[in-house]
Formats: C-alpha cells, structure tokens, sequence
C-alpha cells in the first residue's frame, strides 16, 4: 500500500519537525528511551523534543561556530553556506545528566557537554566551559560519511582525521583509557567509508568486548589493477592499551575480513553487492549473537541494484578464529597464512582466556613484540563472512531510488516471528518490506507491505532511529525529522479478508476489526496468515466481497475531447490484480475495458492517449486477490467537447468586455458548473497551445496583475489552488490542508500537534 506525506499527516500516522529556524538541516539524532527524550542536531543548532507529552515541548540550543572560525574556514576555499557552520554530528549520553554533543565547526572540530537534566525533568542548556577541540572525535565535513559508537565512557571513531580528509583512521577518546588510533598504512585501511560502529558482546567475559566497524575499501587483496572496493568488518579489543615498544599508542588488536553479499549466478559467477550503504545490530532478548542487517549496492556500471544480507555473529566470530590472510611479495597470489601463529594469537584480547599458569597478560603492552608485529603485518583475515544461507534475503534491481538506509524489527505473529525491515530510500520514502522463505532457502517470496511517502520534497533519508517501546520510526533527512507509526492496521480495510491480504506481521483480525496483533488475545478471533495471506482459509465465515459495483463512492472527471486523460487507482495490495469495467449509460450493463495502443492499462491507473465522445461513462476499477475482490475506485468519466470549449472562449470574450480590468474571470460550464483557472488550464491540454498563451494574457493582463507588485489577490490562495470558499467540486481528489500541502521551507514546526 503507498501512502503519500498527506495520507500520513491526515490520519496521525506521521508527524513532522522542521525547526524553528526555517531549515533544519539534520546531521544526527539520539532516542533516548530511557527519558522519553528525542535530541537532534542540526546546522548550528541542536533541539530537544519530549516523547511522553503531547506538546513535545520543544527546546533549543543555539551553537554556531567560534568567533572568526566561519571566516577562516570561507578563505580556506569552503562554501560558507553549506560548509562553513557547525552541524551537529556525534550526540550520545555522556552521564545521567549530560550529553556530549561534537560538531564540525566550520571545519574546526569541537565538543561540549549537554545538560539535559535527570529522567522526568526537561532541561537543556550547553556549558560554554565544556566547549574543547572535537578533532578525532567529529569529522571536518558535514557530508562526510564516518562511525561511531561510545561505551563505558569511551568515543570509539572511524573517519578522516584532517582538513583535507587524507587521514582515515579508526579512534579512541575521551574515557580513562589511553587514547588511540590506527597507523598510517594502507594495509589497515584504504581510503575507507565507514558506514556503523557497535560494541558487540563476545560472551560473559567483559574483558572479551571489542567493538566492530563495518566500512568500505579499496582492496588490495583483489585482482583487478585499480583496486577493488570491498565491504568490511573489523574489530578491535574495548581493553586495548597498544604496545610498549611496537604500536605505541596505536591499535594491537585490530583485525579486518572481506563480508560476502552476492546472488548466485550461471557458470558459477556471482552478481556481488560490495558497496555497504548501511548497518543494523538485531539484538536477541538474551543479547547475545545478534544478527547483522546490512544494506548493500552494486558499483557496477550495467545496472543499479540492491541486496540485504543477515549475518549471524557467531560466523563472523568464526572468521576472525580463522587463518590470516598473507602475500609473500608484490608478484605473488594472496593465500592463507601457514606458518607458525605466535601466541598469545594476534587480535585476540587480554583475559582469562589468554593467560595461562606460566604466561599471564593483563594488558597488551604485555604482549611480546613478535605478535605486535606480525598482527602489523596481518591484519587481513583469509576467509570471508557469509550471510546466511550464502544469499541475499531481499534483493532490488534497477529502481528509480537508491536505498540509503534500514532498520528491522522482529515482530511475534501468530505462526511464528517475522523481521520486517524499514528501508529509507533517497526520495524521501520508506519501503516496509518482509521476506518469507519457501521451503529451501532459494525460494524467497518479498512483501513490500506498504510504501510511506514521509517528506515531500525528493530529500534523501539518512538516519533512522526504531523505538520498539513506542512502536515508532525517527526518520531523519535534510529538510527535518519525522516521527512514524510502524503500522496503522485500520487503513487496510473493514473486512477479514483485506486484513488478512495485507500480511502485516503487526496486524490481524480480531473478529471485527483489523487491529494490532496481541499475543495474548483471544485466540478464536485471530485471524492472520503472513506466509500465504489466504483470506479463503482464514475467513471462511467472512464475505469474501466487500461490496459490490455501486456501493464505492464516485470521483468525477473531466476531459476534453482529442486529448489525452488519466484514471488513477491504486490497490491496497501490490499482489492484486486490477480489472476495469465501464458503463456507458445507466441502461447499459457492465462491460470490461478493452485495452490497446489508445487506452492502455498502467500500474497506477487508466490512461486515454485520446479521449473520443464515446468515452463518456462510468469506469469500476476493481481488485482481486485469492479470491477476494473489492472496487478500488468509481470514476465518472465527463467528456468536455471541443464545441464546448469554443462556446466557454466565446462567453469568455463577450463578460470580458464588461469586466473591469484585471479581475479574476468567472468562467462557466455550458452545463453550470463553475470552472476555475487550474481547471480550465487542464482542459485546454497541450493541444491548444496558442489558446492557452491568448487566455492568459487576457485573464492575467500582462504587467497590470496586481502580484507583479508583491501582493496576491485577497480572493486566492496559492496554497490551496485559489478555491478557497469554492467547495467539494465534482472531480476532486481528497483535500488536504495547507500544513500538508507547503513545502518544508514554507511548513511551521509541527511536532507534537495534530495535523487538522
């Protein structure tokens, strides 16, 4: 099912946040489930939203550059629109009390710490005296991709470390621990594009955590001359100290592997996804071996396509326990390490599991230099990471959008648990999509269960934020943040077999409604089936019909003659299949539309290339899938014909002599139905071009129009079209207010109201 930005905002689904300043310009944004507390940062701002009121309560921080920082980053060759600012970047909780906020600083990197007060409280206010260089901790570039992740006061960071961005390097700041960093070598990272950062777990042992950043390279162990670009997973210890005598002050622990994302193909050939675009950690309940959602594309230059692979941790695990990637010299192949591996075994961390009785390492300063050096020399692994099943569970060729980002959530239904992923593409929607396994893993069935238009504008979504206590997404983009529903199970109709068709895991049908699914619900009134969506299974007892042709509320069209006309009608499910039936007269029966080259049947509707007279009727668009069929949409197909318009440009001409000048024309239908400019301009098409420029210059006449000195006539509204006091006309489409229909500039903070 699409749904527009409108159809959100009119039912409560979503809501939006654009800022007090007219542009918010997102860079980052933090859920803080714990105080029911949404922190975003933007272009020298940052704002506070409470989630437990409905007013939200706005609050704001002005945090611009520092004095002169602005104009030295403009005479460095930066643009001081869009570069020269300091957009927020980094915010995590620092304490029970502060967050650290980081932002760029027109290219001057700085940190603060932010007072937001203890749970219940909604305090925000930035202590200028915590205000420190952010180099290390915050990328230079607002646009710049980069990583992060912090735990047990420490910042762990993965980005380019100066103003030039010639520096990629992985950190470490902040905590009680010493600083560091990755060397200065290609072998450990090759013009990197790190895309997530996560402390995962290895098992109870704390001195066992490490964290892991998944990133993009260039490849040196590929075959081809320029490199390859290669996704990776690397990883380093939490208790990592570096050497005492070799890697100083850097990384002793890190290790890196190739992960795998490719379809296979014929003769052994696989289609590979190796371009990460994003990362989501799905954390069990018990909170070990979560599993790794990760997006990818193709750099390919035949066609564009996407993939989603799950990896299983204990396969990434198995990887790094696994030989170490090694080439002899510059002529020969890389192959597996096969000499003798020194101990303790590089990567590994200090603890229990590495000390014996006669060698004990409490620290990796402890290690002896012939493992530093060799974990200098190897940081590669051999083997690369699988997903399961060897294969993408969702893969997307050739869309008119990229996909930018995802989230997933594992969802109980009532024949099992089901992860439905959220994907944000760059036009500003989310795809919410499940992917169901048909016996062996090769038969994937994919279910786009909805598409939400969240922004109007085109922007690109680059940060989501799930709250699965709340049942809400946090989508950010440029242009602002909205908030939305994970599901709205009402819109899917009023029938048991239109809940049980939209096979949403969130959903299902309790007997007389279509509503959340509950675990603990009565079991005789659920109806549900994710796996087939066969209404004739589940309701059996339910009509399969939910109305018939007349009982759809009617839309009205016009057209005009020799010119071409849509009827649009969308199904609630992507899986049904549409028939059109017309009634030329109310004597007439029913017949289906015959199609060809004049009138064509499209995903979205009904298109006449050419209306001819004869195709004045009533039009039924109806759906049918597993027996379940319903009329989608009625359309009354007028035909306005070209006599008609000559007499409307005749009566024109002749009210045009005796109206005053520059007055807005009231123009009418040979039938009494007023037309209005919008209107008239749709029936006079393309193919009256000359008509067109004559009818302007006559209704708007020239240079004498009253908006050609900054004011708009009291009796139109651009907003709405110019009909405001005109009414429902016959032929409209759904109105939406104006809060739903102006652009984001133009849009005044809506967070926490409801949309009228």
């Amino acid at each position: 099912m699409a749904l527009r930005k409108e159809d959100l905002l009119a039912t409560n689904r979503s809501v939006l946040f654009l800022g007090h300043r007219g542009s918010l310009d997102f860079r980052s944004l933090y859920l803080d489930e714990y105080r029911d507390r949404l922190f975003i940062g933007g272009k020298d701002t940052l704002y506070s939203l409470r989630l437990d009121q409905t007013n939200m309560d706005v609050k704001e921080i002005y945090w611009p550059p520092l004095p002169g920082q602005k104009e030295e980053c403009f005479q460095k060759g930066k643009d001081i629109a869009t570069e020269c600012a300091n957009y927020i970047r980094v915010l995590y909780p620092l304490n029970r009390t502060h967050l650290l906020a980081c932002g760029t600083g027109a290219f001057h990197p700085i940190c603060a710490f932010i007072y937001v007060g203890h749970r219940g409280e909604h305090m925000f206010s930035l202590d200028p005296t915590s205000i420190e260089s952010g180099r290390g901790r915050c990328p230079h570039e607002p646009n710049r991709a980069f990583a992060s992740t912090f735990f047990s006061g420490d910042l762990y960071t993965g980005l380019t470390a100066d103003f030039l961005g010639r520096d990629p390097v992985i950190f470490r700041t902040m905590g009680h621990r010493s600083s560091l960093r990755t060397e200065m070598d290609q072998r450990l990272l090759n013009a990197p594009k790190f895309v997530a950062a996560y402390m995962i777990p290895e098992n109870d042992d704390r001195d066992n955590d490490k964290v892991y950043f998944f990133f993009t390279e260039k490849a040196a162990e590929s075959d081809s001359k320029g490199h390859a670009i290669f996704s990776r997973v690397g990883r380093i210890c939490v208790n990592d100290a570096g050497g005492q005598r070799v890697l100083v002050n850097k990384w002793s622990t890190f290790n890196k592997a190739r992960l795998v994302c490719s379809v296979p193909g014929p003769d052994g050939i696989d289609t590979h996804f190796d371009e990460l675009e994003d990362v989501f950690l799905l954390r069990a309940k018990d909170g070990k071996n979560p599993e790794v959602y990760a997006l990818f594309s193709t750099i390919s230059n035949v066609f564009q396509g996407f993939a989603i692979c799950v990896y299983h941790m204990a396969d990434i695990w198995e990887v790094f326990n696994g030989p170490f990637a090694h080439k002899d010299g510059p002529d020969h192949q890389w192959a597996a390490y096969e000499g003798k591996v020194p101990y303790p075994r590089p990567g590994v961390c200090p603890s229990k599991t590495t000390n014996q009785p006669s060698r004990q390492y409490s620290s990796t300063k402890d290690y002896p230099d012939e493992v530093l050096q060799f974990a200098r020399a190897h940081p590669l692994m051999s083997k690369s990471v699988y997903p399961l099943q060897r294969r993408p569970v969702l893969v997307k060729t050739n869309l008119q959008h990229r996909l930018r980002q995802i989230v997933v959530d594992r969802v109980e239904a009532e024949d099992g648990h089901y992860d439905v992923m959220f994907i944000g593409t760059e036009a500003g929607s989310i795809l919410k999509v499940i992917a169901l396994q048909r016996g062996n893993f090769a038969a994937v069935e994919e279910v786009v269960l909805e598409e939400l238009q969240v922004f109007k504008l085109p922007v690109p979504i680059t940060e989501m934020e799930i709250s699965v206590k709340r049942q809400m997404l946090y989508v950010g983009s440029r242009v602002g943040v909205a908030q939305v529903k994970l599901h709205q199970c009402e819109i899917y109709g009023t029938a048991c077999a239109e809940c049980c068709l939209a096979r949403d895991p969130y959903c299902a049908w309790d007997g007389l409604t279509c509503t959340r699914y509950q675990e603990s619900g009565k079991r005789r009134f659920r109806r549900q089936d994710i796996q087939n969506g066969n209404p004739m299974h589940q309701c059996l007892d339910q009509n399969l019909t939910v109305d018939d042709f007349d009982s759809t509320e009617e839309k009205v069209v016009y057209g005009t003659e020799h010119n071409s006309t849509f009827l649009e009608c969308i199904p609630k499910s992507p899986q049904a299949a549409v028939q059109w039936f017309v009634r030329r007269s109310p004597e007439e029966l029913r017949d289906e539309v015959k199609t060809d080259e004049r009138i064509m049947k499209t995903e979205y509707g009904l298109l006449f290339r050419k209306l001819f007279r004869q195709d004045t009727g009533t039009y039924y668009c109806r759906s049918q899938e597993q027996g379940f069929t319903q009329t989608v949409t009625k359309i009354i197909l007028e035909v306005v014909e070209n006599e008609q318009l000559e007499q409307i440009f005749q009566r024109e001409q002749e009210e045009e002599l005796l109206r005053p000048p520059c007055r807005v024309p009231n123009l009418r239908l040979v039938q009494g139905q007023r037309l209005w400019f919008k209107d008239i301009m749709h029936l006079i098409g393309y193919g009256n071009l000359q008509r067109v420029e004559e009818y302007c210059e006559r209704v708007w006449c020239g240079d004498r129009a009253p908006w050609h000195k900054g004011k708009l006539p009291k009796s139109r509204n651009l907003l709405d079209g110019g009909k405001k006091g005109r009414g429902k006309q016959p032929g409209d489409r759904n109105r939406v207010p104006r809060q739903a229909v102006a652009t984001e500039g133009e849009m005044e903070p809506t967070l926490g109201k409801s949309i009228p």
